[in-house]
């Protein structure tokens, strides 16, 4: 940042020249291509669309309509305003934008770092369908620093992005790991497998009605919308009580499986004071000299056959749990499978720790930088 600073003093102490990018730019749209037209004439060379997904690649021609370097961005929809740079041989279809440098004052690379700033302030999001159409590109205005800074702040900015793409390839690949881990484990001819049914029965709490709950204070009520996140309703910590005397109220480390709405959403209760709603939020009291509470999670949480959509709505019914098969390896190979399954887990999934912070954490360091890099003073014309 100090040579940058520096460099920024030395070439251009009084401020840097700002233009609007049809100044700089030859604004185009592409031409209409279809699926059918793409699946009948498959090649090698990508066509860009106004999606974000797998790239913005809509599918692969035997032509192109581009050779070099440009920029594309998402005319409208809900990714409105997403800008992405292209090098090499590509078409684009006639709902994403094409930005071609006109003269040599802008480097592509340099330009892609400030639109993917610039560009989503000039959405519309009027009449519900976010646009950001090309007259509207056209009179954006953009720092045009000397070449010798813009490279060094595209060197700079490309570095945190490699990184980043690296640490997102790793995510992945422990994911991948993790999954191959697990289906092996669940397929696995070594274990018997057995039916939920033979070691336990689904239970649920009492139903609460709405009139027996506030949104201010009590004991937390979790209902399909907030299962697993954070309550928006309580109920009296009298009703509470007497309810969980009376009737059936899990255990610390039961699993809670969601039935409706959120179906198959697992959480492991820690035994905190909570309440949960009847039929759509329920748990298997099962004998725990057979299966192992977080082995059971395991097991809910990877595996689609434990959801129905028996009837008009989809749902998770007790028959279902009860006649699902799992495997059942002995208490010290479930331990065994369980923690090198956290650990796993703990890497691809925390918020606070492994990859994911890591990856959250680069993130915040490269749109830090980023935006004290692409900030300029503008040069005044009697300067």
């Amino acid at each position: 940042m100090q040579k940058i600073h520096e460099l920024i003093k030395k070439l251009c102490p009084n401020g840097v020249e700002y233009k609007n990018i049809q100044e700089l730019c030859k604004i185009s749209r592409g031409k209409v291509m279809s699926k059918d037209f793409i699946k009948s004439n498959a090649g090698e060379y990508p066509v860009y669309s106004s999606q974000t997904e797998n790239n913005g690649e809509l599918g692969k021609i035997s032509t192109y309509d581009f050779d070099g370097e440009y920029l594309t961005w998402t005319t409208d929809g809900a990714n409105a305003g997403s800008v992405f740079y292209r090098k090499g041989k590509f078409s684009v279809t006639n709902v994403c934008g094409l930005l071609e440098i006109k003269n040599k004052v802008m480097i592509p690379k340099f330009l892609y770092y400030v639109l993917s700033i610039e560009a989503p302030k000039y959405v519309n999001a009027g009449m519900g369908n976010p646009k950001l159409m090309s007259n509207v590109m056209a009179k954006i205005r953009v720092a045009v620093p000397p070449l010798e800074v813009q490279c060094k702040i595209v060197n700079i900015l490309d570095n945190f992005t490699l990184l980043s793409a690296e640490l997102s390839a790793e995510l992945k690949a422990r994911q991948q790991q993790y999954e191959y881990y697990f289906d092996k484990i669940l397929n696995s001819s070594a274990y018997p497998k057995i039916k939920l049914r033979d070691i336990g029965q689904v239970r649920m709490c009492k139903r609460i009605f709405k009139t027996q709950t506030n949104k201010i204070r009590g004991i937390p009520f979790y209902k399909i919308g907030t299962f697993g996140k954070e309550p928006d309703a309580y109920i009296d910590e009298k009703i509470f009580n007497e309810y969980r005397e009376k009737y059936s109220y899990p255990k610390k480390g039961d699993v809670l499986i969601s039935c409706s709405g959120t179906i198959g959403r697992t959480v492991i209760f820690d035994g905190e004071p909570a309440y949960f709603q009847d039929s759509n939020i329920v748990w298997l009291e099962h004998d725990g000299t057979k299966v192992i509470n977080e082995y059971l999670f395991y097991c809910y949480k990877t595996n689609p056959w434990l959801i129905s959509t028996g009837g008009t709505i989809a749902r998770l019914y007790n028959e279902n749990i009860l006649n699902a098969e799992i495997p059942l390896p002995p208490i010290e190979e479930q331990q065994k499978i369980v923690n090198k399954l956290n650990r796993f887990y703990k890497i691809c999934n925390d918020i606070s720790e492994g990859l994911p912070a890591e990856i959250e954490a680069r993130q915040k360091q490269y749109e830090y930088y980023r935006d004290k890099l692409l900030t300029f003073k503008e040069l005044k014309v009697n300067e």
